[in-house]
């Protein structure tokens, strides 16, 4: 054909040679660069999706684990209640022992004193609310906490009901004089010993019933950290399993890049090696 240029077999098979060098050469840039082995499906689509369906998992159970955190977080503070709450029925309990052998007007203040502890029960745990959630001030509250997309994977955790009322008393069997000692009432300076001792027992259950809350919401702290430590680290296992299937190997493409360059090099000598024939026959012209 005419104007073609026909390149011998040896000059042709070096040009393949560096083309398919300068090809390699640039995939090492191109990786030392971004930091990545496989950049899209194109690259590897096996690795590709593979990749991104672990760090997809990764992306869901760490939004998850900031739901955990706040539930944690609102557990922790109905369990500080408790606690408060356990502390105000102790001085209850000093109240009522007091005012057995108090007199007429020591009763008086003695129960000015007892019903404002009372009230200040109430008002801590109306105040024990944490993200407009609120765990022991009425069993009607269920919090629910959703570890992954899972429907089964979560937990719903019953509030408790600590108002004064409710744990001084109890739900039934208590006399209506004795409801009043201990709810707001003015009977202190009309009491006998023996209903103060009476008034002391529904104290002491009250407390065992503010403890029993505790430890179960203290069971659900402790199940709720371990939860969140397990997200944390699961988080991290699946991206750490994402890099290793995109992320390039920054010392093996540098140790490439400079063999490729080397290569290079050498595919520019071989061809003006070959070219070198041709020039020897030119000087036979000349």
């Amino acid at each position: 054909m005419a104007g073609q240029v026909f390149l011998g077999g040896t000059v042709r098979q070096n040009l393949l040679t560096l083309q398919s060098t300068t090809s390699q050469a640039a995939t090492a840039q191109s990786r030392l660069a971004s930091g990545l082995k496989v950049a899209s499906a194109i690259d590897d689509a096996v690795a590709y999706f593979t990749s991104k369906g672990l760090s997809d998992r990764a992306i869901d159970i760490s939004s998850r684990k900031a739901e955990i955190d706040q539930a944690l977080s609102t557990v922790k503070t109905a369990t500080q209640s408790t606690e408060s709450i356990d502390a105000i029925l102790k001085q209850l309990k000093g109240i009522l022992i007091s005012a057995k052998t108090a007199t007429v007007s020591e009763k008086s203040t003695l129960q000015t004193q007892f019903n404002s502890l009372s009230a200040q029960i109430n008002l801590l745990a109306t105040d024990a609310t944490y993200n407009g959630t609120n765990l022991v001030n009425s069993t009607a509250t269920i919090l629910t906490v959703q570890f992954s997309a899972l429907t089964t994977s979560r937990i719903q955790i019953t509030g408790k009901e600590l108002n004064a009322s409710i744990i001084l008393t109890g739900t039934a069997g208590v006399a209506t004089d004795q409801a009043s000692l201990l709810v707001g009432g003015t009977l202190f300076s009309t009491a006998s010993a023996t209903q103060f001792d009476d008034a002391i027992l529904n104290v002491n259950a009250a407390i065992d019933t503010v403890r029993a809350a505790a430890k179960a919401l203290g069971g659900n702290v402790a199940f709720l950290q371990t939860r969140l430590d397990f997200s944390s680290q699961y988080a991290v296992t699946l991206t750490e399993g994402a890099d290793k299937l995109r992320l390039a190997d920054l010392n093996e493409e540098g140790a490439n890049l400079v063999a490729l360059q080397t290569r290079q090099q050498l595919a520019l000598q071989s061809l003006a090696f070959a070219g070198q024939a041709e020039q020897a026959i030119l000087t036979l012209f000349r």
